[in-house]
C-alpha cells in the first residue's frame, strides 16, 4: 500500500511549521503585504527551475483550461486574501496562536465539500469541529477573574485576522482539489503563484507599500527569513500539500497538514524564548484531535 498522499501531508505540516516562524519575523520588519509579494516572487523562481528541470518548460502552459481557470480562484482566494490575514495576524499574535486557529482550515474545507461538492457529513464531522474550537477557545480564552467571564488572551483583530487566513486556506484547498485533477502538482501550484503575485502587485501599488518591498530586500537579516520562508512554504510545502492532495482524500491531507499548532510549539519556545504554558500544549492536542475525529470514517 502506498503511502505518498500521507507523507506528503505531514511533510507539509513540517514546512508550515519553518515557513510560519520565517514569515513571523519578516512581517514584524517589513509588514504582512511585503512579505507576501516578496516570498511569492522567491517562490516563482524556484518553480520556474523545477518546472524546467522536471517538467521540460518553464510555465505551466499546457495546463487546461479548467485548471487555470480554478488554480487561479484558489491563488487569488488561498493566497492574497487568506495568506494576507494570516501574514497580518503574525503583526499581533505570535505564529503558533495563528497556526492553532488554521486548524479551523479543514472543517472549513470540509464543510465546502459538502456544499459544493456533496460530500457527507457526519455527527463526527460536528463532533471534532466541536473539540477543534475547544482546542482554540482553550488557548485563546480566558476567565477574567473580576467577573467570571471569559476574555480574550490576544488581541482581538490578530484572532480574526488569523481566523480569516483559516477561510482562505479552507477554500483555497476546495478549488485546488477540483482545479489540479490529474495535473502536476508543482505546476499547479506555480499557477497558484502566478495567480498570487499579479494579486500582490495590484494591492502594493494601491496602497503604495513599493518602499516597504525595497527595503525588506535591502535588510540582510529579513531578506533571508524570506528565502528560507519562501522555499518551505508557497513552494516546497505548498507542492506538497497539492501532492497529498492528489494521492489522497481531501480529509487526511488537511488533517496531517493541520498538525503543525504541534509542531511549532517547541521551535517557537527555543529560537523566539515564547512562554510555553499548559493551555497552549493542551489547546493544540485537542484541536489536532477535532481534526483526526472530524475526518474518521466509522
Amino acid at each position: 500500500m502506498s503511502y505518498t498522499g500521507e507523507i506528503a501531508g505531514l511533510a507539509t505540516a513540517i514546512c508550515w511549521t519553518a515557513t510560519a516562524m520565517s514569515f513571523q519575523y519578516a512581517s514584524r520588519r517589513i509588514g504582512s503585504v511585503s512579505v507576501n509579494l516578496i516570498r511569492l516572487a522567491f517562490a516563482f523562481v524556484f518553480y520556474l527551475l523545477y518546472c524546467k528541470f522536471f517538467l521540460g518548460h518553464w510555465l505551466p502552459l499546457d495546463a487546461p483550461v479548467k485548471a487555470w481557470i480554478y488554480l487561479s480562484i484558489s491563488g487569488l482566494i488561498g493566497f492574497v486574501i487568506g495568506d494576507f490575514f494570516l501574514f497580518k495576524s503574525y503583526e499581533y499574535i505570535s505564529s503558533k496562536i495563528s497556526m492553532l486557529i488554521m486548524t479551523l482550515a479543514p472543517p472549513i474545507a470540509a464543510v465546502l465539500g459538502w456544499f459544493m461538492m456533496s460530500e457527507p457529513f457526519t455527527w463526527m464531522n460536528a463532533l471534532g469541529m466541536i473539540l477543534v474550537l475547544g482546542g482554540v477557545s482553550l488557548v485563546v480564552l480566558k476567565k477574567d477573574n473580576e467577573n467570571g467571564q471569559k476574555k480574550m488572551r490576544y488581541p482581538l483583530k490578530g484572532i480574526l485576522l488569523a481566523f480569516g487566513g483559516a477561510v482562505g486556506q479552507g477554500v483555497g484547498a476546495v478549488f485546488s482539489k477540483i482545479g489540479m485533477g490529474d495535473y502536476d502538482p508543482f505546476a499547479s501550484s506555480q499557477i497558484r503563484v502566478i495567480t498570487g503575485m499579479v494579486g500582490f502587485i495590484i494591492m502594493i501599488s494601491i496602497m503604495g507599500r513599493w518602499k516597504n518591498l525595497s527595503q525588506g530586500l535591502n535588510d540582510r537579516k529579513v531578506s533571508r527569513a524570506l528565502v528560507i520562508g519562501s522555499f518551505f512554504g508557497p513552494f516546497l510545502g505548498v507542492s506538497l500539500g497539492m501532492v497529498a492532495f492528489k494521492h489522497t482524500s481531501l480529509g487526511i491531507a488537511s488533517t496531517l497538514m493541520a498538525t503543525v499548532p504541534v509542531f511549532i510549539l517547541l521551535p517557537s519556545h527555543l529560537l523566539f524564548k515564547e512562554k510555553l504554558t499548559i493551555n497552549e500544549v493542551m489547546g493544540a492536542l485537542v484541536a489536532v484531535a477535532g481534526i483526526v475525529v472530524f475526518f474518521l470514517k466509522i
